[in-house]
């Protein structure tokens, strides 16, 4: 566990969205578990914004009269690192890619999540990225997005476990007791609909300088 002090915020320039502002349902089977947060539509935010974004995240922005990763833009209190561990297929944040990401849930020193992920998908329409043990899923994350006449409609779907026989035996309980036990769980939801809700407020203009100078 991640026990150094947390680096200083960033300033919040925005009121960052309630849990109340999306919906959430949990299923279970065979031991895994599985969480959908329907998100508020993301106003003024395209699908096209937001595949840009997944594939850039590394790099930097202008935030708050300072140069800042984007990556602790996008949560100004959370967010500690991202880190593009191993490329991939095109040589950046695409299918094959290797990240390391940590962040403090809340600002609190005991619910900090530091894991290393895999891009499986990033297209038009959805990203994947997933932590896999002998061939067997621990944690998997979609984002789905979909257009609407005021932005994107974005759906995440979390999954803990994995239906083969080791994580049946073994690593489902593990993927939901060590690496989300229910208060990190909770704590995870609420953050998740606060840096989705994020985007609507920086990354229009970021998409507007950068994206064609960083296709």
């Amino acid at each position: 566990m991640r026990t150094s002090p947390l680096p200083a915020g960033r300033p919040l320039l925005w009121p960052m969205r309630p849990p109340e502002s999306a919906r959430v349902s949990r299923t279970t089977h065979d031991g895994r578990l599985e969480i959908t947060i329907e998100h508020a539509p993301l106003t003024g935010v395209t699908p096209q914004m937001l595949t840009w974004w997944y594939g850039h995240i590394p790099g930097t922005m202008e935030y708050a009269g300072a140069v800042y990763p984007r990556y602790l833009v996008w949560h100004p209190l959370d967010h500690i690192s991202y880190e593009l561990r191993t490329p991939g297929r095109d040589g950046g944040v695409s299918p094959g890619a290797r990240l390391r990401i940590i962040e403090a849930l809340g600002r609190d020193p005991g619910l900090v999540i530091d894991i290393q992920v895999r891009v499986q998908e990033l297209t038009d329409e959805r990203t994947v990225i997933a932590k896999r043990l002998a061939g067997t899923t621990l944690v998997r994350l979609e984002n789905d997005f979909t257009a609407v006449p005021s932005g994107t409609r974005f759906v995440t779907r979390l999954q803990l476990g994995d239906s083969t026989l080791l994580g049946r035996l073994f690593l489902n309980r593990a993927a939901a007791t060590r690496a989300f036990p229910p208060a990190k769980l909770q704590a995870w939801i609420k953050h998740h609909i606060e840096e989705v809700g994020n985007l609507e407020h920086f990354l229009p203009d970021l998409f507007d300088e950068r994206a064609d100078q960083e296709p």
